[in-house]
């Protein structure tokens, strides 16, 4: 995999010294207030000011600290910065960091496995021993896949086990939350194990007939829906909250405020059991297919493989990751290239911190500390300067570019603008009041551009009650705001420095 490079010229470690040093760079020091941009070749940008960053920030009034690094892509020549050194949080845009971390460890074609292991022989279609549901910490698993392991073992003849039905999640370590600080019931906050199901999370849906509503919570995905008790809710008589979750009797327990049900309606809540999760959903659907299992029980065994799944390529994963920013996938591909690094993967932060020490070791990154692999933990910081530094060194030609996601641009008006000139691939970053976006675009003109830009409202961000985490006031347009505010820079970068 191409790395960019390892040195610099003379040019370039005098505007690294300078930079590092607290100077402006010589570019951002000529930089003029306003200016019109120099004529590309082929699509060509609409002809207007340039307004400066200031300008540019104070128009977009967002709230909190902005920092932000660009460069030639090609040369590593910084044009311009703001706040280069700032370390800020970086949301999801330390996904980035997470898929270079995986594809150099495992490799673009390492795939997932899920087995069924009998510990015994099979004789007469009965497994005279136990039989094993073992997680590789596939997170793309859903119950498709297992109903396709389940006609396996059918097809293989298994009609009962004898012994006991084990569910082995310790490929990767057990853990009940990604971020603590987030409220009990977002989807996108699930626990982690080595055996993962539909994302860790279970589909409650609720219909409200004469006597009530019928509430169900199962494992739905394209083609089954079996229902699950090891999450179960209760309808209360109260106006807020509108869940809670306890633990009771080794099952989520969930109750929901009838106020908020309305006639109907459905949404994700995260699993915190993720192996009797999926423990549970395969002995559905095995004794549907007219297999005798005993109850799942957590444990573990090794034998003859009598089915398996694989999960697609890691890069193709990772390429769904940066798309759809799935939170659980980074955490474990994170976890899994720590443990196979074999350092320290007890909690994210340790893995985190691992994964940190190789972008210091292999990128000479500096100002990068993250305390888990989605950017979900708000305690995560990255500066701008370390973010370039990173996609410098991974180069054009690397392996992120590719899996990165277009940025689609918008008009005054917020719609979405066909034929840009501009050719833009990033990762987007959001928190409350936390906007971050990093990635490389292309210019009419031909040259090719590194950057990284982030805002933060810290303080504003800190004083939200917990109970209004899921959607703070004022989050959403502030979020808005900061992406136009992206968008201008990318804009004012291409037009100053596109030639």
């Amino acid at each position: 995999m191409a790395q960019g490079r390892d040195s610099f010229d003379p040019i370039r470690r005098a505007v690294l010294g300078g930079l590092l040093s607290g100077v402006a760079s010589a570019a951002m020091a000529g930089a003029p207030p306003t200016s019109l941009r120099p004529r590309p070749r082929g699509r060509v940008l609409p002809r207007r000011a340039v307004a400066a960053p200031e300008t540019l920030i104070e128009q977009a009034k967002i709230s909190g600290q902005v920092s932000f690094a660009v460069a030639d892509a090609d040369t590593g020549e910084i044009l311009e910065t703001r706040s280069p050194l700032l370390r800020q949080p970086p949301a999801s845009v330390a996904k980035t960091v997470t898929t270079l971390y995986a594809l150099e460890t495992l490799g673009p074609a390492y795939r997932f496995q899920t087995r069924l292991v009998a510990t015994g022989p099979v004789e007469e279609g009965v497994v005279k021993g136990d039989l094993v549901l073992q997680g590789g910490g596939d997170p793309t698993l859903d119950t498709d896949a297992l109903a396709a392991l389940a006609r396996d073992l059918k097809s293989y003849g298994i009609e009962r086990v004898a012994g006991r039905f084990l569910v082995d999640a310790s490929a990767l370590p057990d853990l009940p939350h990604i971020d603590p600080g987030q409220p009990d019931h977002v989807g996108y906050n699930p626990a982690i194990s080595g055996l993962n199901l539909n994302f860790n999370r279970v589909f409650f849906e609720w219909k409200r007939g004469a006597g009530g509503y019928d509430l169900t919570m199962d494992a739905r995905s394209a083609r089954y829906r079996p229902r699950v008790s090891i999450a179960q809710m209760e309808v209360v008589d109260r106006a807020h909250p509108v869940y809670t979750y306890s633990e009771s009797a080794g099952r989520d327990a969930w109750t929901v405020s009838k106020k908020a049900l309305g006639s109907g309606g459905g949404r994700w809540l995260p699993v915190r059991r993720p192996g009797g999760y999926a423990g549970e959903v395969f002995h559905t659907i095995a004794r549907a297919e007219g297999i005798a299992l005993s109850k799942p029980t957590p444990g573990q065994g090794s034998g003859a493989v009598l089915a398996q799944h694989s999960s697609a390529e890691l890069s193709v994963i990772l390429q769904d990751l940066l798309k759809y920013s799935t939170n659980l996938t980074a955490e474990t591909v994170g976890l899994t290239a720590t443990r196979a690094r074999g350092a320290p993967d007890g909690s994210l932060a340790a893995s985190a911190r691992a994964m940190s020490d190789w972008a210091i070791d292999r990128h000479a990154v500096r100002n990068m500390a993250l305390v888990d692999h989605s950017g979900l933990g708000p305690d995560s910081r990255v500066s701008a300067r370390a973010m370039l530094q990173m996609l410098l060194s991974s180069g054009w030609d690397g392996p992120l570019r590719p899996l990165l996601k277009p940025v689609r641009f918008k008009d005054e008006r917020g719609r979405p603008m066909r034929n840009h000139p501009v050719e833009a691939v990033a990762k987007t970053g959001t928190l409350n009041f936390v906007s971050g976006l990093a990635g490389y675009f292309q210019v009419p003109g031909g040259r090719r551009m590194a950057f990284a830009i982030f805002a933060a409202d810290l303080p504003r961000r800190a004083a939200i009650p917990p109970q209004n985490r899921e959607r703070p006031p004022g989050a959403r347009p502030w979020a808005v705001r900061a992406r136009a505010l992206q968008q201008d820079l990318i804009e004012r970068w291409a037009q100053l420095y596109g030639a």
